[in-house]
C-alpha cells in the first residue's frame, strides 16, 4: 500500500533512516574502544606458525590412490568445502593481492542486510560521483528511480560500479561503507582484507587473499538474497523511458558464454578484472549433495579466460577428492544463520572502522539498534518502499 507523501520526502526520511541506523555503529566501536580483540589463543602470529595454510607454496595432504592437485598458474588459489568450511588444498592461500571486483562481495554481505530490495531511489549526480576512469557500469542514469533490487543485479551480474556507488551512497556513503566492510571483514575472520575502494577498484593498498574471498563467498551462500542474486544468469535492467534492457552475468562459467563451457551444478560466486589484478574469480558449485567453493586469483598463463579453466580443474579434483584427503585447515566457521535484515546487520558491523577489532557491543547497543532497524523495515511498509523478495 502507498500513502500519497511526497517521493522525494519518502527517499530523504528512508535514507536518514538508515544512516542513524549506521551512526549507532561507530559509537558502539567507540564504547568498546578499550577493549582489545582478543584474537586467536596465543594470538595470531602463533596460528600463522601452525597451519600450512601461512606457508607458501601448495598444501594438500592426500591420501593413498587420490589424485594430485592440477597444475595451476594462479598466483593463488583455495579449494574448500563450503558446506564445513574445511580447506581441501590451497596454493598462497594468505597471499596479499589486489582483489578486483571479486570484492565486492565482501560489499553486499555489509550492505544488503540495511537496504531492503523494495526501496525506490531517485539517483543524484553525488551518488555517481567518484566513479573511476574505465569502470565497469550497468548503465545507472542521473534523475532515474530505481529499486534497490535493480541496483543489485546491476552489481553481481554486471559488476556495475555505478550501482555500487548509489548503493554505497543510501548506506551512509563511500568512506563509511569502506569502513564498515573492514570491520565486517575482521569480524568474518578475514584478516588479509584491506578496504580501500568498495566496488573493488584499484586503489593503493588495497588487498584481499585467496583464502579471505572464500570466506565471503561461503558467507554469502547462507544469505538467500546473496545467494539468489550471485546465482542469477540474466535480468532486465531499467532503461530511459520506462523501457528496459537485458544484462547477463560476467561469471562465464555460469553462463557459457564466449567460449567457456559452463560447469555443471555451479551456485555462483563472483569474477573480477582490473589490469593490476589480472583476472580473480569466486566460484561455488554442487555436486552430489556437496558444495565446492573455490578462488582463484590472477593465472599467470592461458589468457583471460584461464581463471575459468583453473577454477575447473581445481572444482572438478575437489569433488573427486572431497572426503578423501585430509584437510590443510578450516574456513572460520560463522555458524549462524543468514542475517535477514536491517535488524541484524549491526552485529558483524560494530567493530571498530579501518581497524583490526572485531565483538559485539553490549545488550542495551544491540537492542537499540535492532529498535531502529524495525523502525526503517516499518517505514519501508508504510511509504513508497514496495514489499517484494528483491527479484
Amino acid at each position: 500500500m502507498t500513502i500519497g507523501f511526497s517521493s522525494r520526502a519518502v527517499r530523504s526520511t528512508c535514507v536518514l533512516c538508515v544512516a542513524g541506523l549506521l551512526t549507532l555503529m561507530p559509537a558502539a566501536a567507540a564504547a568498546r574502544a578499550g577493549r582489545p580483540d582478543p584474537g586467536p589463543p596465543g594470538g595470531q602470529r602463533a596460528v600463522e606458525q601452525s597451519s600450512p595454510l601461512y606457508r607458501s607454496g601448495t598444501q594438500v595432504r592426500l591420501r593413498h590412490g587420490v589424485p594430485g592437485v592440477p597444475g595451476v598458474s594462479a598466483l593463488s588459489w583455495v579449494v574448500a568445502d563450503a558446506g564445513t568450511g574445511e580447506v581441501l588444498a590451497a596454493h598462497d592461500a594468505h597471499r596479499e593481492l589486489p582483489p578486483a571486483s571479486t570484492l565486492k562481495t565482501l560489499f553486499a554481505l555489509t550492505v544488503l542486510p540495511v537496504l531492503p530490495g523494495g526501496i525506490r531511489h531517485e539517483v543524484s549526480a553525488d551518488d555517481l560521483a567518484g566513479i573511476g576512469p574505465g569502470s565497469s557500469l550497468v548503465g545507472v542514469v542521473e534523475g532515474q528511480t530505481y529499486r534497490v533490487s535493480d541496483l543489485w543485479n546491476g552489481v553481481f551480474l554486471n559488476s556495475g560500479n555505478d550501482a555500487v556507488h548509489v548503493l554505497a551512497s543510501l548506506a551512509g556513503g563511500w568512506s563509511a561503507t569502506a569502513s564498515r566492510m573492514q570491520a565486517e571483514a575482521r569480524a568474518l575472520g578475514a584478516r588479509d582484507t584491506h578496504v580501500r575502494s568498495p566496488d573493488g577498484y584499484d586503489a593503493p593498498g588495497q588487498v584481499s587473499s585467496a583464502y579471505d574471498l572464500a570466506v565471503f563467498g561461503m558467507a554469502g551462500l547462507r544469505r538467500p538474497d546473496f545467494a539468489r542474486y550471485c546465482s542469477r544468469v540474466d535480468a532486465m535492467f531499467p532503461g530511459r523511458n520506462g523501457d528496459a534492457y537485458g544484462i547477463m552475468n560476467t561469471n562465464r562459467l555460469l553462463t557459457g558464454a564466449d567460449g567457456v563451457e559452463p560447469y555443471p551444478g555451479l551456485i555462483g560466486v563472483k569474477n573480477g578484472y582490473t589490469s593490476n589484478a589480472g583476472n580473480t574469480l569466486i566460484a561455488a558449485a554442487r555436486r552430489d549433495g556437496r558444495s565446492l567453493v573455490v578462488t582463484v586469483m590472477n593465472p599467470q598463463e592461458g589468457g583471460g579466460h584461464a581463471v575459468y579453466e583453473e577454477a575447473r580443474s581445481l572444482l572438478d579434483w575437489g569433488f573427486e577428492a572431497a572426503g578423501r584427503v585430509d584437510p590443510v585447515g578450516s574456513l572460520p566457521a560463522g555458524g549462524a544463520p543468514p542475517r535477514k535484515g536491517p535488524q541484524a546487520a549491526p552485529a558483524a558491523a560494530v567493530a571498530r572502522p579501518s581497524g583490526d577489532q572485531s565483538g559485539w557491543p553490549g545488550t542495551g547497543t544491540i537492542l537499540g539498534v535492532a529498535a531502529l532497524g524495525a523502525g526503517v523495515t516499518a517505514l519501508g511498509l508504510r511509504l513508497r518502499l514496495v514489499r517484494d523478495d528483491g527479484r
